[in-house]
């Protein structure tokens, strides 16, 4: 029977995982698609701790992303949870994007997570940061060393810092979607509730100040998040949890100055995030060992998966 081309399209939905290596531009790539901050970003790995969902209404199609923490060999609980997240979500998706460097050698765990998506359902490679490529032939090698892999249905190259390529995911991605109606409004961009995203935006902040060696030992907690009625004020109390005395001073600063550097950034990212006035307040505990107590894990938010 030929297709009246005037019918509407039924709605349909597609579940995207987008796994890889620390710091291959998941988040990023992420945040251009939906074209809103809905993973946070910084240089350092491990920035994504939970799956992260964004999404993308086109028309009748409904794309769902699941941001994943990059897989890397864990050395405490926290990461194994991490890792397992990773693998988890391939279980729960119609096609899986893993992002791959442009140059330089597979990791360990990128051909353990290839191998585990022979298993899977199907997936494409994702080649990104090709704005740091000026060697057409480098590329075109990249390209050939994963197609070996053989289990790519699509090679694509894009830039999630530019955007380059980007755009072309979709009518692949689509190819994958399942009829039936959308799992979220079509305006809505990700499920992650208002406190989990302002929490990530301190965290980043915290990220992007902090030396090396404390940010991963701390976890933000929203400990209370109210607005106030007849103003468009809100009043967000935020706990930054370490693991250490000493983090705790670093954390703080030579007189609150860290702190406020903190809270004053990550203030300005949650009014224009909530579209109201913020008013935060954020403490400092210290929590020792946190990543390997499974009661604090599970307190601080980090589900098991």
């Amino acid at each position: 029977m030929q297709k009246n081309h005037n019918e509407p399209e039924m709605p349909s939905s597609v579940f995207v995982a987008l796994v890889g290596r620390p710091n291959v531009g998941k988040s990023s790539l992420t945040n251009h698609l939906v074209g809103e901050k809905v993973a946070i970003v910084t240089q350092k790995a491990q920035t994504t701790r939970n799956r992260i969902t964004g999404i993308i209404t086109k028309g009748p199609v409904q794309y769902v992303l699941l941001d994943t923490p990059g897989i890397h060999k864990p050395r405490n609980r926290l990461d194994s949870r991490m890792t397992q997240t990773a693998a988890a979500s391939l279980k729960d998706v119609d096609v899986t994007l893993m992002l791959f460097e442009p140059t330089g050698e597979f990791t360990e765990s990128e051909l353990g997570m290839v191998e585990a998506l022979r298993k899977a359902g199907p997936a494409i490679a994702v080649i990104n940061k090709v704005d740091l490529l000026n060697d057409f032939a480098a590329l075109e090698a990249r390209k050939k060393q994963v197609e070996e892999f053989g289990i790519f249905d699509a090679i694509v190259t894009v830039s999630a810092k530019d955007g380059t390529g980007c755009e072309e995911l979709f009518p692949l991605l689509k190819q994958y979607a399942n009829p039936g109606p959308h799992y979220f409004d079509d305006d809505a961009f990700t499920d992650m509730p208002e406190k989990e995203l302002v929490a990530e935006l301190v965290r980043e902040k915290a990220l992007l100040f902090m030396r090396e060696e404390i940010p991963h030992g701390i976890a933000v907690t929203v400990e209370s998040f109210k607005e106030r009625p007849d103003s468009d004020l809100i009043d967000i109390s935020v706990e930054i949890c370490c693991e250490r005395k000493s983090h705790k001073g670093m954390i703080i600063g030579k007189g609150g100055q860290m702190l406020k550097k903190i809270a004053s950034a990550a203030r300005m990212d949650c009014e224009e995030l909530l579209g109201a006035r913020v008013n935060m307040q954020c403490w400092v505990k210290v929590r020792e060992d946190w990543r390997d107590n499974d009661r604090l894990l599970d307190n601080l938010g980090f589900a098991k998966p």
